[in-house]
């Protein structure tokens, strides 16, 4: 068994006979966020849970029922979106209040400033992508009060903004104790005084942290509230200085610090004013924004892979026990009986880049296996969503082709396309298709298969750095997750995605 975890909760514990606890991949001061699957519509999410002695918090529990309300209130692409929110008593005997979000995978921004100033047109760019979010949030009423570079995830789909586990609305009254909240030097001066929630305060934390990207630190480099206050009465903000910054930039930064808060721009200003500065600049919709969408292709299409799986149902998928969770025994023979071809999973992987000969995909035999049908995985609208398609009516070109039982007797069900040189978005796709041959033959569970697409996909578009992916597979094989050859068979898969990244 799991030793305990923040708040007395560890890997294994289900909420609510629904979110299944993995792994915790983040702390706040507050709170802790788990990895979790949601056994109700099998996927990944993101539960934050509030930490420490949360039975008797009832602050606490109402800063993550605020933020909740607050990200559900929001709806916008460049922010996280919320799923659900509950109190519940735990398995050990306690009331966790939590909130369930779409699991992001991505790098945060501090790391990304953490090995040196960007250059300034990706810096302008994610500020940007911000500030529409911020505007947004005004829009409806709502006050972030908490823009630090923790708080922005960089992700395949661009750059998200996080936590908004004390953001208020705008005109509500200042806590008592609003020192004890948010980072120091991002805090706008006014907020030391108490002042009603207000926007300009979003603004001077935005300013902060272009400053901070173009530099590589912030303006006022100073830790304590007395030492920023202090140091803030000298005089104007610092000069941003940055190789290539055009004026109209360094001027905006410094206006979004400007001590009083009715001389910062509005939200919207900022991001329509970086928006023209970065017209027609090289890089700014080419490769800066390549390194963010060259997954997405690849997590689109198999999302949909993903999709026709569980449509039909945990029972419904050979290998698995929808009622424990686990992977069920082998097939019997009285599949043979229903009269229908026993489908066996073959293939090869494809040759890695020294061109050895390539590794034997394990194989497994099944009961039958299910026709396909088109894609029913609701879009944003909640309708079910057409089969992807390049727009021409022909299905996006794929590695493999899957077969159904209609077709001939004993057919495989994942052909093989070798290519000398795949591209990384077809690398990334066979990798994911051998995990989902590996769910479809029940050699693994679908939430790990799932957990290993998403590192992957975070791991590629974000640091180009594999190790976390290699360390999972490590860690569910030494775990019994995984036999010895579907291990090989994946670090195979990760060696063309390695050769991909580096070309």
């Amino acid at each position: 068994m799991s030793p305990p975890e923040h708040g007395g909760l560890r890997a294994g514990d289900v909420l609510t006979r629904r979110y299944l606890l993995l792994e915790p991949i983040a702390w706040g001061g507050m709170s802790v966020i788990w990895r979790a699957f949601d056994q109700s519509l099998q996927r990944m999410v993101a539960v934050k849970l509030l930490d420490g002695e949360i039975g008797a918090d009832r602050g606490g529990r109402e800063l993550i029922r605020r933020e909740a309300r607050a990200t559900a209130r929001l709806i916008h692409p460049d922010t996280i979106e919320v799923y659900d929110y509950g109190e519940a008593v735990t398995s050990h005997g306690r009331l966790a209040a939590y909130v369930v979000m779409r699991l992001l995978e991505g790098r945060p921004l501090s790391d990304r400033i953490s090995e040196g100033p960007l250059p300034w047109a990706e810096a302008a760019l994610i500020a940007a992508r911000l500030a529409t979010v911020l505007a947004a949030a005004h829009e409806r009423g709502i006050v972030h009060r908490d823009v630090t570079a923790e708080n922005v995830l960089l992700t395949a789909a661009g750059a998200k903004l996080l936590d908004f586990g004390i953001a208020a609305f705008i005109g509500e009254d200042g806590d008592d104790h609003a020192c004890d909240y948010g980072t120091p030097p991002y805090l706008a001066p006014e907020r030391l005084t108490g002042v009603t929630a207000d926007p300009a305060s979003d603004v001077y934390a935005l300013g902060v942290l272009l400053f901070e990207m173009l530099t590589g630190g912030t303006p006022y480099p100073e830790r304590t509230w007395e030492e920023i206050e202090n140091v803030r009465r000298v005089g104007p903000p610092p000069a941003v200085c940055a190789p290539g910054l055009p004026p109209a930039v360094a001027a905006l930064c410094r206006s979004c610090l400007s001590q009083a808060p009715e001389a910062r721009p509005k939200a919207q200003d900022v991001a329509d004013g970086l928006t023209a500065a970065l017209a027609g600049v090289p890089g700014t919709t080419g490769p800066l924004l390549m390194r963010w969408t060259v997954t997405a292709v690849a997590v689109l299409v198999l999302g949909a892979l993903t999709w026709n799986q569980f449509a039909a149902g945990p029972d419904q998928r050979p290998g698995f026990s929808a009622a424990q969770g686990q992977r069920a025994g082998p097939a019997t023979p009285s599949a043979a009986a229903s009269g229908r071809p026993p489908v066996t999973v073959s293939g090869t992987a494809p040759p890695d880049a020294s061109g050895t000969a390539p590794a034997t995909v394990p194989g497994a035999t099944l009961g039958t296996a299910p026709a396909t049908a088109p894609s029913t995985a609701p879009g944003r609208t909640g309708r079910p969503s057409p089969r992807a398609t390049t727009g021409s009516g022909h299905d996006l070109p794929d590695s493999r082709t899957v077969r159904t039982e209609n077709a001939l007797p004993s057919p495989p069900l994942v052909e093989t396309v070798r290519s000398s040189t795949p591209s990384l978005s077809q690398s990334v796709r066979r990798f994911n298709a051998l995990l989902a041959e590996g769910e479809t033959a029940g050699g693994i569970r679908p939430d790990v298969a799932l957990d290993l697409r998403q590192v992957l996909a975070g791991s590629v578009c974000c640091s180009h750095d594999l190790t976390p992916i290699r360390g999972k597979i490590a860690d569910r094989h030494r775990e019994g997750s995984l036999s010895d050859e579907f291990r090989e068979a994946l670090e195979s898969q990760l060696r063309l995605v390695a050769v991909a990244l580096a070309g």
